[in-house]
């Protein structure tokens, strides 16, 4: 996730996140100009006799900003609830482990085990929503947290917490009052885990996606004919600018629907797994 000053314009208007985008829509951009200057060339050069006008664009213009109005909105409200669900995460692993260091004994050789089985967690959830927790990190938590070698290394975590919590019931370690309230905790990773992967496997509708691109592309397509015999060779120039910024929009709603990747505008999931970590480490002790 970038990092950013809101305040200074200077800064957003020159950002490296600029090029970036103007690197990914560059085929598009030069397809376009390309285009747009076969069609100025005609009707300019050849003199052909058609009356352009802007009307029916300025119709679709608005129609079509009200659809990436709707479609921006829906992504961020994708990001938004992905960084709200996180944020639950961090809420509910520092109080679960808040909870373990007061309830089990500082002594108790199973504390070092359960502190290193929380702090594991965030990353193998983080993991999980990508392209799912890679073979080799899987196998170094399954022989580290001697946990099973469940294709779900999340489940395969709470699985072993869940027991390690109920192995201290049955050892009075913990009393059953202790016990409801810890269950309550572990359940909790996983209803985060269950909302974060509703997000991640229900996309927009492929309909409403499709329909958008077609839309802009048709948009385009036709724009030329509108500014030809009015703006002749400036026609190029703001076809192209209108592209840009259409797809723009269009790009970063792409990239924010699905908030848990590692796309620059995604939620900062890897910094948040650390500060758990670290946080999980020093409320145990």
């Amino acid at each position: 996730m970038v990092e950013y000053n809101p305040k200074s314009w200077l800064n957003l208007l020159f950002h490296s996140y600029s090029r970036y985008v103007f690197r990914r829509l560059l085929p598009a951009l030069i397809y376009v100009t390309v285009y747009t200057s076969l069609i100025t060339y005609v009707f300019y050069e050849l003199n052909i006799d058609f009356v352009s006008t802007t009307s029916v664009h300025s119709i679709l213009g608005i129609v079509l900003g009200f659809f990436l109005v709707f479609r921006t909105n829906g992504a961020y409200d994708r990001w938004w609830e992905g960084r709200k669900v996180w944020g639950e995460l961090v809420n509910e692993t520092r109080n679960m482990a808040l909870k373990f260091s007061v309830m089990v004994p500082l002594d108790h050789p199973m504390r070092v085990y359960i502190t290193e089985c929380i702090s594991a967690y965030p990353t193998a959830l983080k993991e999980h929503l990508r392209e799912g927790v890679p073979t080799d990190m899987a196998k170094e938590m399954v022989e580290k947290l001697k946990i099973d070698d469940l294709y779900h290394i999340p489940n395969a975590i709470a699985k072993k917490l869940f027991t390690i919590t109920n192995q201290f019931k049955k050892e009075n370690t913990i009393d059953p009052e202790q016990y409801r309230v810890l269950d309550e905790q572990l359940t909790a990773l996983t209803n985060i885990t269950g909302k974060c992967e509703r997000i991640r496997n229900t996309p927009i509708p492929y309909s409403y996606s499709m329909f958008m691109k077609k839309f802009i592309f048709t948009f385009i397509a036709t724009l030329p004919f509108a500014f030809v015999t009015v703006y002749h060779y400036w026609t190029i120039l703001i076809v192209v600018l209108i592209l840009y910024i259409l797809m723009s929009i269009e790009l970063l709603a792409e990239e924010i629907e699905d908030p848990f990747g590692s796309d620059i505008n995604d939620l900062p999931t890897d910094m948040l797994a650390v500060k758990i970590g670290k946080n999980v480490s020093e409320i145990m002790g």
